[in-house]
């Protein structure tokens, strides 16, 4: 039976099989492999004639191609068009230019803001407690302030 089936449907049926298996285990790695033995489906329909080995190191070569193509070229305009999206998954970076008030007061370097329903150790020069505070920076779990006010708003 697999002889009777043309080679450029297989191709295409272990596109569609990794293609599906992106859509499982999300990462773009498998959906670019899957483009690149759709290529070869479509190929092969042009070029009938083409042995295996050559089939083997022509997908080879796509595959590759079409990973460092995403790698270099398309995700980084992807990150770019996207706000925040090189910060996705790092909440605290997100954090980078916005303004809380001070729950703890800072002494010594050290303070505390409220975050939505959580509390953020802080750094930065020594403040009251209620102050406003601007994030400008994140050094692991602790988010680097400045003091704030609102005339910094206006220059």
């Amino acid at each position: 039976m697999l002889g009777q089936i043309a080679t450029h449907y297989l191709w295409w049926i272990l596109a569609v099989l990794l293609i599906a298996g992106e859509v499982m285990a999300p990462g773009y790695f498998l959906l670019w492999i899957g483009i690149a033995a759709a290529a070869m489906g479509v190929l092969l329909w042009v070029v009938p004639g083409m042995g295996m080995l050559v089939q083997a190191v022509l997908f080879a070569v796509l595959a590759l191609a079409a990973c460092v193509a995403y790698a270099r070229w398309l995700r980084p305009r992807i990150e770019r068009r996207t706000p925040g999206g090189e910060r996705l998954n790092r909440r605290a970076e997100q954090m980078i230019g916005e303004r809380y008030e001070l729950t703890e007061a800072i002494v010594n370097g050290r303070g505390k803001v409220r975050v939505g329903d959580g509390q953020w150790l802080v750094s930065g020069p020594d403040l009251p407690q209620g102050s406003t505070v601007e994030v400008v920076a994140v050094e692991g779990t602790t988010l680097r302030v400045r003091a704030w006010s609102p005339s910094d708003a206006s220059a």
